[in-house]
């Protein structure tokens, strides 16, 4: 047998992202030191805590848990996320922070206020919540995260549903609040920013939000209602993010004069099973590509730990060089305010079918086959579907 040599850098990855820590710092030129650092909840809270700057997000996780008194055994279901205010208050989510990243080196490198750090819950299934609810901390976490969903509209509910949350927070019913919450469509869903997909049709305006083991594209057709189509993960054989910058008119690939970085074209393209014996690609367009193919990858993960009957519970690593900093004075998750009355304007939304068969299909092709093969994420969810599934 052929002995394979094994690289010592990339032997171990906590080796290798130590290195890609000290090559993030480094490159930003940012002094090892202790700083404040602003982290948000979903609700706009701000926890403030004390950190170095050479601190990776899991060391800045563990020290937002401890100013919320969050137990360590629940520290792996959330996680840090790097978002973009907007105008009107609202999150667009850029990223999630890696665990070999530097927070306060990812956020202030930027320079820009626009851009913030969000805690917001990790997983997708929503029977993870039992967990998470029985600790006061992680209760109201969730509590307040799902209030601000809903307010934001990224949550469906009508007006009968609006008035039972309203009444069971009037109550201060938080469990119960939750229990039906779990019940709307797009619970726990992130949503992402309007963009374009070639679903139905080439260049169709969508809002794609993923949870729940899908993609979901919220679209409008001429002379037609709101309508929904859902992507389940498993019927997706393979996804791939590719970036281009669209040719000036004329067709050359000169930049020319006043091409900026923001036209860089980002595109999420998947291979659906739309039938039992139809794969079609589905393409996305969004500066939020990364990010859903991010999702995705995180969907199928958990789907098969779960399959192999295993646990999201995070056993966290512990440094022989330090220990975990607990903050003197802890921080109470505040209570958001009771439901305003629903928005008259947000409109109801019709369920397309499971095979998407409400909606003629056309103008699909398969993306650009210069990739390579390395490019592609495949499925391994996929391979367990059934005649059942279709």
């Amino acid at each position: 047998m052929q002995a394979v040599r094994q690289d010592p850098l990339l032997g171990s990855s906590e080796t290798f992202n130590s290195f890609l820590r000290r090559a993030q710092q480094e490159t930003q030129q940012v002094p090892t030191e202790e700083v404040s650092l602003e982290v948000l909840l979903s609700n706009g809270q701000k926890v403030l805590v004390n950190v170095l700057t050479s601190d990776q997000t899991e060391d800045v996780l563990e020290a937002v848990a401890a100013k919320l008194d969050l137990p360590d055994d629940l520290i792996g279901y959330f996680s840090l996320f790097l978002v973009r205010e907007k105008e009107d208050g609202a999150f667009s989510f850029v990223r999630k922070l890696q665990e070999f990243e530097l927070p306060y080196v990812s956020v202030t490198s930027l320079r820009s206020q626009e851009y913030k750090i969000v805690l917001r819950k990790s997983y997708w299934d929503s029977a993870y919540d039992d967990d998470v609810m029985e600790n006061r901390v992680g209760l109201n976490l969730l509590y307040a995260q799902t209030v601000s969903d809903i307010e934001r509209g990224w949550i469906l509910v009508t007006k009968e549903q609006h008035r039972q949350l309203k009444s069971l927070q009037e109550k201060v019913s938080k469990k119960e609040f939750l229990r039906l919450a779990q019940t709307l469509r797009h619970y726990g869903y992130l949503r992402f920013d309007a963009c374009v997909a070639d679903f139905p049709e080439k260049d169709c305006p969508v809002v794609v939000s993923a949870g729940n083991s899908e993609l979901s594209l919220q679209l409008r057709l001429p002379g037609q209602q709101l309508r929904e189509g859902s992507f389940r993960v498993t019927r997706m054989r393979c996804w791939r993010v590719t970036s281009s910058v669209p040719l000036p008119s004329g067709g050359t690939s000169s930049p020319g004069p006043g091409r900026g970085r923001g036209e860089v074209r980002l595109e999420l393209a998947f291979e659906y099973l739309m039938s039992k014996d139809r794969l079609q690609w589905v393409t996305i367009t969004s500066p939020q590509a990364i990010m859903m193919s991010i999702c995705l990858q995180s969907m199928v993960d958990e789907l098969m730990v779960k399959k192999s009957g295993g646990s999201i519970r995070k056993m966290l690593r512990r440094r022989v060089a330090g220990t975990l900093r607990r903050s003197d004075s802890q921080q109470a998750v505040k209570s958001p305010p009771l439901l305003e009355s629903p928005d008259a304007s947000r409109e109801s939304i019709v369920k397309l079918s499971s095979k998407l068969s409400a909606v003629s299909l056309r103008g699909i092709g398969s993306p650009s086959t210069d990739a390579s093969a390395s490019d592609v994420h495949g499925n391994f969810a996929f391979e367990g579907i059934g005649d059942e599934d279709l």
